[in-house]
């Protein structure tokens, strides 16, 4: 049996059973594989642009003996689909940048999807912006830690009135009962992830505080004033982190 990492089990997780999938960048074809042999999708692509990972793909399937579900196919991006073939789409270990416009190049193969399985490895803020701009809602989010890295998972479907859902779940929040996070700030954080405030998602954010503090420490005092602009940027974008964080061990239940 197929056996994933963490990321790739959180991804799947988030895939309904049933599903007609397209795996978009699939790699080693291991999302479509391992959720064919539990016969949890009635039909996969796997799509991949390059020839080395396509023909990983390949051989993942056969070995699998999994011919007859998932079907390998090199294109890019939703090319490798036809309109109406899938009702599920994932896109995972890209950058956001890439992600949004993949899903915006292929919007009419988005016509017959239900949902979106989207694992950004950076940039989640642009995926989130995109999802919200094309009647998309997001239902579900999850941040997963493995080898000393942070990602985050999102899980969007269609909705009856989008517009109304994405500006309930976006609308200003107070966070415990100090800080007030605007729009701009739930969609950087992640307002389901910011929800639940779980122990992976302090971690990941404790780390890009000390990832702007290297940053700051290493941009002297004195240069140029556009540069001390940007430091004073990097600061007040650093303190802002550290006060969210704050009220959200403030806002937490005891324990006692």
């Amino acid at each position: 049996m197929i056996k994933l990492s963490k990321r790739l089990l959180a991804i799947a997780d988030c895939v309904p059973d049933g599903a007609r999938l397209a795996d978009i960048g699939s790699d080693h074809a291991l999302l479509p594989a391992y959720l064919a042999e539990r016969g949890r999708v009635s039909f996969a692509v796997a799509g991949e642009i390059n020839a080395g990972p396509l023909e990983a793909a390949s051989k993942q399937v056969k070995e699998a003996g999994l011919g007859r579900i998932v079907a390998v196919r090199q294109g890019d991006g939703l090319a490798v689909v036809s309109a109406g073939e899938v009702d599920v789409v994932a896109i995972a270990g890209m950058g956001g940048a890439l992600i949004a416009s993949i899903l915006e190049e292929g919007k009419a193969k988005l016509a017959s999807a239900r949902k979106l399985v989207l694992q950004p490895n950076v940039a989640e803020d642009q995926v989130r912006r995109w999802l919200a701009a094309n009647d998309w809602v997001l239902e579900n989010e999850t941040i997963v830690e493995e080898d000393g890295k942070f990602y985050e998972v999102l899980c969007a479907g269609r909705q009856a009135d989008p517009y109304a859902a994405n500006r309930e779940l976006y609308r200003p929040k107070r966070v415990g009962d100090c800080a007030l996070l605007e729009s701009e700030e739930l969609i950087r954080f992640g307002p389901i992830l910011l929800e639940r405030a779980e122990d992976a998602f302090r971690r990941k954010w404790e780390s890009e505080i000390a990832k702007l503090d290297k940053i700051v420490r290493g941009m002297s005092r004195g240069g140029t004033e556009a540069a001390e602009k940007r430091r004073q940027e990097l600061l007040a974008e650093r303190n802002r982190i550290e006060e969210v964080l704050g009220c959200l061990q403030k806002g937490k239940p005891s324990s006692n």
